[in-house]
């Protein structure tokens, strides 16, 4: 395997970053090829979770629950115009302004991922915002109030869709690598 930007042998945790200094053609080649891989895992995250709620609307009520893992999981539907635990739900207008804002803050740090890691983190959490952002746009009572459409319920705390789980990954992913970074070596230096 040869790095990236020079064609030498990869120097031990270089192999997949590109150095904040480095410079050239061959680093930004390398930048373009994470950001295109954050846009491709949130456009997959977006449609997987936008084709869950359509299906979630044709399939499921508001009045059963499908059991999936007894009481602890199960599919029922459910409008949120809040955040998690409808924490939020008379404010669903400001809910949109802070995700769109967040949706535009992710887009710019997508652009600056400096490993695949980062770059599938980023896409990950963008993904998972957009997917309900859409839903708070486009979705009733009303363009910028809409409310999210949820399906995904967990015993009788909370219901939830697979942007939530989606964006909980990518924040996950980010903690781990934020963890395992240039700040902590695998040799304790």
């Amino acid at each position: 395997m040869t790095d990236p930007l020079d064609g030498s042998a990869p120097s031990p945790g270089k192999a997949d970053a590109v150095e904040a200094s480095s410079a050239g053609p061959a680093a930004a080649r390398v930048r373009l090829r994470w950001f295109l891989l954050a846009c491709a895992v949130a456009a997959g995250a977006v449609l997987i979770d936008q084709g869950s709620k359509a299906l979630a609307l044709a399939q499921l009520s508001e009045d059963d629950r499908i059991p999936l893992l007894g009481d602890w999981l199960g599919l029922q539907l459910a409008f949120n115009p809040g955040t998690v635990m409808s924490l939020g739900a008379g404010a669903t207008w400001l809910l949109t302004v802070i995700a769109a804002a967040a949706s535009v803050a992710l887009l710019v740090a997508a652009t600056r991922a400096r490993t695949v890691g980062w770059a599938v983190a980023i896409g990950l959490v963008w993904g998972g915002a957009v997917g309900n952002l859409l839903d708070r746009l486009f979705a009733p009572p009303e363009f910028g109030r809409g409310h999210v459409t949820d399906f995904l319920a967990y015993g009788n705390l909370f219901i939830g869709n697979l942007a939530d789980v989606i964006l909980g990954f990518g924040v996950a992913l980010g903690v781990l690598l934020y963890l395992r970074g240039p700040h902590h070596t695998r040799n304790g230096q």
